[in-house]
């Protein structure tokens, strides 16, 4: 009996399958006689009758329930527009769609005619929200006289509200409304009135545990969110304490959301809400150079080290497989992060590093370790400085010596480009000064470095970018035989000048001895067009110049490469490849390839 009983359900299923009629043969047509295509182009793009049409398998029941929905679809872009006296017609086969039952739908439709009048343009007369925070300052065309565009009155009157949040009045809101449409004379008055509510004070910030609570200690998490609680409200401060909380690196999701309602001390209580990001994270990358070889880098990260959100990262490196450029480097260091240790926006860090390099004109082993302060001073601009202890074994043209440094390095970031892999616009620069002092021999000194890039995106699409790159260096107060070999510059490679040797060119002190230079000045430029998604063509020429005093003085030279590139980009960033030659004698006789990921600058 339930075998047949089964039989009987899936024939039924099957009919109704069968039955059920199809929208494929409609035919949708939209116009709105005497508007723009644009406005056109905005109706079609809010009409569900417009997309489920399209579907495979929409039903005749699917396209009128989606031409009885875009009676309201429709009014609320020609309301947003300020169009409030428009005539929309939706015909489904000659009948309007708003006359016909729900429940009553035809077997099949042939046609759906959506017809929208606009009508007069409706301008305000009365534009007003009151009372306003002092300073508080309305959308510019919410005014009389002017389109009275529905988006209007909802952006004036979440600035009232904001204003009035920003005085430190938490929960501010609308206490009554007055939108009155006058139809003879295509005029709309907008009355809002605001109820600013108590000014308020920052209550506690509460840990809110979910299914897993957070590792991070709450203690922690107060500290690095750095509420300023007994402090007026203000927005703002909550957005920072969020995006410290999102910058410590500890957390996959934060959210800081405040009290329904306010205490009868006048104080506003904020719950964290915040989910672990997972505490072990490991990473590498590759890098190739026809002239420098191979490159391989990896790292082991630990988000919550001490449960108080401390970050230890351990990095290793061994570059120059395979390559041409002096021998194989190594590289083996560890830096260790507290976020929120004085202020909330300042943390303490301890390195140790151990590193050898083999490079065309000297080879030095070296080993650091130090510690120190960074501080953010906005999303944009950031801070570091600290003291390290270095010890140097220097092997080059000027013989073999060991060196012992105090370094005091400082350093600070401003970026405001809108993607570090892929810029396309915005400033970047990077501002950093050594001084450091010898515990040997020789006297004391500064290294300074400046880092300057801009890019500028042309075409209404975004197609072109030109991109710019300016280096700075100068190392003062000591000899170059006083200074460790890496502090000192040189020309060539992937970061400087693309098409000439990796590090070739440095300072001649008389034949067969090169060192690096005291003085160093790096320019490069870009013509970066999008061939259409994914792939994106390069041109590019760089120019470097050493010199062998601090300030560019004395011997020196310039050299210069240029050629062309390719960028594919991917979820995890473009990866570049570009091939580039010298920029003299051998112009075209050499050729060098580099590929990476990320743009070159």
């Amino acid at each position: 009996m339930r075998e047949w009983s089964a039989r009987i359900v899936l024939v039924i299923v099957a009919l109704t399958a069968l039955s059920t009629p199809s929208a494929h043969a409609a035919e949708v047509s939209l116009s709105a006689p005497r508007a723009p295509e644009k406005f056109t182009e905005r109706l079609r793009a809010a009409s569900l009758t417009v997309s489920e049409v399209a579907r495979e398998d929409s039903t005749a029941q699917d396209l009128l329930a989606a031409a009885q929905a875009d009676y309201a679809r429709l009014l609320s872009v020609l309301y947003a527009e300020g169009y409030y006296g428009g005539i929309i017609s939706i015909r489904v086969d000659g009948q309007e769609a708003a006359d016909i039952p729900p429940l009553s739908a035809p077997d099949e439709i042939g046609r759906v005619a959506i017809e929208v009048v606009r009508g007069a343009g409706f301008r305000f007369g009365v534009a007003e929200v009151t009372p306003l925070a002092p300073g508080t300052g309305l959308p510019g065309k919410f005014l009389s006289g002017e389109l009275a565009k529905a988006g209007l009155i909802a952006e004036a009157t979440q600035t009232g509200i904001e204003g009035w949040r920003s005085a430190g009045h938490a929960k501010a809101r609308v206490d009554a409304k007055d939108i009155v449409a006058n139809h003879p004379r295509a005029r709309l008055d907008a009355r809002i009135a605001l109820d600013p509510g108590p000014r308020l004070r920052f209550g506690a910030l509460r840990i809110t545990e979910g299914d897993r609570p957070s590792r991070v200690r709450a203690a922690r998490i107060r500290e690095i969110a750095g509420l300023p609680t007994g402090r007026q409200f203000s927005p703002g401060e909550v957005e920072d304490a969020t995006n410290r909380l999102r910058r410590s690196g500890a957390f996959r999701s934060v959210r800081l959301v405040e009290a329904e309602t306010h205490n009868a001390d006048g104080t506003l209580d904020i719950a964290a809400q915040v989910t672990d990001a997972k505490r072990r994270r490991v990473g590498v990358g590759a890098e190739l150079s026809s002239l420098e070889g191979v490159t391989l880098s990896g790292f082991w990260l630990h988000r919550n080290l001490f449960g108080g959100a401390e970050r230890l990262r351990i990095d290793a490196l061994v570059g120059g497989i395979g390559g041409d450029s002096g021998g194989e480097d190594f590289r083996l260091g560890a830096r260790l992060d507290r976020p929120a240790t004085f202020t909330p926006d300042t943390g303490a860090f301890l390195l140790a590093d151990v590193e050898e390099r083999n490079e065309p004109d000297y080879r030095e082993r070296k080993a650091e370790i130090g510690g120190g302060l960074t501080h953010v001073f906005s999303d944009e601009l950031s801070a570091e400085a600290g003291v390290t202890f270095r010890f140097s074994e220097i092997t080059d043209d000027l013989g073999k010596r060991e060196v012992q440094h105090l370094l005091f390095p400082a350093s600070a970031t401003w970026d405001r480009r809108d993607d570090p892999l892929n810029p396309t616009e915005g400033l970047y620069l990077e501002l950093g000064i050594t001084p450091f002092a010898g515990l040997d021999q020789g006297g004391g000194g500064a290294r300074f470095y400046a880092d300057l890039r801009d890019y500028l995106t042309l075409g209404d699409a975004g197609r072109f970018t030109l991109a710019g790159r300016a280096q700075l260096g100068s190392v003062a107060g000591a000899g170059i035989v006083d200074v460790p070999a890496d502090m000192l510059f040189y020309s060539g490679g992937a970061g400087t000048v693309r098409g000439q040797g990796y590090q070739s060119l440095g300072v001649d002190l008389a034949p067969n001895i090169t060192v690096g230079g005291r003085a160093f000045v790096g320019i490069s430029g870009e013509l970066r067009a999008m061939v259409n998604d994914r792939v994106q063509a390069v041109a590019f020429a760089d120019a470097g110049f050493v010199g062998e005093d601090a300030l560019g003085t004395g011997t020196g030279e310039w050299r210069g490469g240029a050629g062309l590139g390719a960028r594919y980009f991917t979820t995890v960033g473009p990866i570049r490849l570009d091939i580039a030659t010298p920029v003299d004698d051998d112009a075209f006789q050499a050729f060098e390839i580099y590929v990476g990921i990320g743009q070159a600058f």
